[in-house]
């Protein structure tokens, strides 16, 4: 199981991605769900998985041969030179959509599910902050104002401080908070998303990603947010008015 959350306000976007698979109750791995590509002052793009690793991972590997086919010399289109961040969704949506067509009735016939999902966020010079969920058949939405936030997984834990919280306007210290309890709340109601964390922080106008970084299961600052929220989601509690029983 997976759970991943993109939140997308006028700051910038805050990528959040747990790192346990599940293909049994014996069969527990960690793998990497988040990639990230940048050029430092030109653009930056954070890519999260969901659904089957076989198609995920070669959705990765296409993207990322492309870019070294270009780093080359060769006259290749890729993530990092294509002319909007709307082309980049597409060609994540070509490669997902090939890799389907070629592997799906070989998956399904093993009793798997080919099904997978991935959330592209990022930025160009001279463009918007953007925010796209592809599906398995390379079709894609766009996250708004009125939908600022994007989930693949198991989002149905998360989902309510989210939508109590996230707005365009939320300051970016804020969303990251409401990502963390997100991922918190989600954790504590699947065993099956699980530490460690990959975290994700791009800043408007900034053009590449200004935080990074790995919360193991020990991290104090994670720790630190999980016990205060449930320190004052229990105050709340007791705080709400008597229902008075018949």
């Amino acid at each position: 199981m997976t759970y991943c959350l993109a939140v997308k306000v006028n700051e910038g976007v805050v990528l959040l991605s747990d790192t346990r698979t599940n293909a049994g109750l014996d069969d527990i791995s960690r793998f990497r769900k988040m990639f990230v590509w940048e050029r430092r002052g030109e653009r930056a793009l954070v890519l999260l998985t969901a659904g089957n690793l076989g198609v995920t991972q070669g959705v990765i590997t296409r993207l990322e041969t492309a870019i070294d086919a270009e780093a080359r010399g060769d006259e290749v289109e890729s993530i990092l030179s294509c002319a909007t961040l709307y082309r980049a969704a597409e060609l994540v949506g070509e490669a997902m959509s090939a890799l389907q067509s070629r592997d799906r009735d070989r998956i399904e016939a093993s009793g798997a599910v080919a099904d997978a999902s991935i959330i592209l966020a990022g930025q160009r010079r001279g463009g918007e902050m953007r925010l796209f969920l592809i599906y398995s058949a390379g079709n894609f939405i766009e996250a708004t104002d009125d939908t600022p936030f994007l989930q693949i997984g198991e989002h149905k834990y998360g989902k309510p401080i989210l939508d109590r919280v996230i707005n365009p306007a939320t300051p970016l210290a804020d969303s990251l908070k409401a990502a963390l309890i997100s991922m918190d709340s989600t954790m504590r109601s699947n065993l099956r998303v699980g530490m460690p964390l990959d975290l994700a922080v791009i800043r408007a106008a900034r053009y590449g990603v200004v935080e990074s970084r790995r919360f193991e299961t020990d991290d104090p600052v994670f720790r630190a947010i999980s016990e205060a929220w449930s320190k004052e989601l229990r105050a709340a509690f007791h705080a709400l008015p008597d229902v008075p029983l018949v």
